[in-house]
């Protein structure tokens, strides 16, 4: 007889709630039995506080659980484990989602586990694309990291030093008044594909990290010279347009991040990547990506939008890896924390 278990998962470190059921079995690929998002948004030039994100999960939670179940065809009994978002993130909306952990726990009488939200990334995506032993870039709304496994930890070799990829992009669809639907990043990257002059930004790598803050202060500038009045042209005579800013900000972070991975790559002997977190659809990103590790002889791996915004199958997956190596979360130790580094992992699954 296959041996099975079967982990819901809970996600919620930022304006995304996910709620995902996930099957393993022995030998098998693992099988995705529910995978249900509901997002927070605001109104364009707003961005999603902590308290009002919190409010939103604690309404949705218990109907994403609900549907969850329906889809999957599942009881509560047959739930192996309760597995959970503890950091890093925002912390009112983690919380929220921690208490609803804790509650099914209690409920249904099932062991709690808690997940790092970028192993859970990185695991979700290791499983969806098939790579082995890639370096991964993972690039959201509030992490910037490049990383490579080594001896069970999940080792991070460069990172931002400020603000991460996603809040920079984010920030400045705020400032252009784009629109948070479906998010801005997937707004600017649209507007980005119609733009046709670069405007020279800086370009701040620092050995394998890298420094966004003053990316966004200075193209800030910009667009707010462009708001009040004032004709910029390129060299080439044409105006520029928000389209060309749009087009610009991500020539030049995408850039640097190619930059940082192709390192890690070379350091490591890698030639996998594979990219995770929400900026990880970004397609301008993947091309990127790509033409660089086809240069290495190497291939880029990336999922859809399913999987790369954050997202409780995800949760579920990875916890579900813990607990099968006897992992398990104590009710008094399940609190969140916003500063959970990927490094603190021990990756007791792996052994290659």
């Amino acid at each position: 007889m296959t041996k099975e278990r079967i982990a819901i998962g809970l996600e919620g470190s930022a304006n995304k709630l996910g709620v995902g059921i996930i099957r393993h079995s022995e030998g098998q690929p693992a099988e995705i039995l529910a995978n249900i998002r509901h997002t927070y948004i605001t109104p364009a030039g707003e961005g999603f506080l902590p308290r009002d994100t919190a409010a939103h999960h604690r309404r949705f939670v218990v109907q994403l659980i609900k549907e969850a179940l329906k889809k999957s065809g599942l009881k509560p009994k047959n739930v192996d484990c309760i597995c959970f978002t503890q950091g890093p993130g925002m912390g009112a909306p983690l919380q929220s989602v921690v208490i609803a952990a804790r509650t099914l726990s209690l409920m249904w009488n099932k062991p709690l586990v808690g997940v790092n939200h970028c192993v859970g990334h990185i695991e979700m995506g290791r499983e969806i694309t098939g790579a082995t032993n890639p370096v991964v870039l993972y690039v959201s709304g509030g992490n910037t990291q490049v990383i490579a496994y080594s001896h069970r930890r999940y080792r991070i070799f460069g990172e931002t030093l400020d603000i991460a990829v996603g809040n920079c992009l984010d920030r400045f669809a705020r400032t252009l008044m784009i629109s948070n639907a479906p998010s801005p990043g997937y707004n600017i990257e649209q507007m980005a594909k119609q733009g046709r002059n670069y405007v020279s930004l800086p370009y701040t790598v620092k050995g394998m990290d890298v420094s966004l803050s003053g990316i966004l202060a200075y193209i800030d500038g910009v667009a707010n010279e462009m708001a009040a009045g004032k004709v910029l042209t390129a060299e080439n005579g044409d105006r520029i347009t928000r389209e060309d800013l749009c087009f610009s900000i991500q020539e030049t972070v995408f850039g640097m991040l190619v930059e940082i991975t192709e390192r890690a790559m070379a350091h490591v002997g890698s030639d996998q990547v594979l990219v995770v977190g929400g900026v990880g659809c970004n397609e301008r990103l993947q091309d990127m990506m790509g033409i660089m590790a086809k240069a290495r002889g190497g291939a880029v791996y990336a999922t859809d939008e399913r999987f790369c915004i954050d997202n409780g199958i995800m949760i579920a997956h990875a916890g579900l890896l813990a607990y099968e190596t006897g992992f398990r979360t104590d009710l008094v130790q399940s609190a969140c924390t916003q500063r959970f580094r990927t490094d603190e992992v021990y990756v007791a699954w792996r052994n290659d």
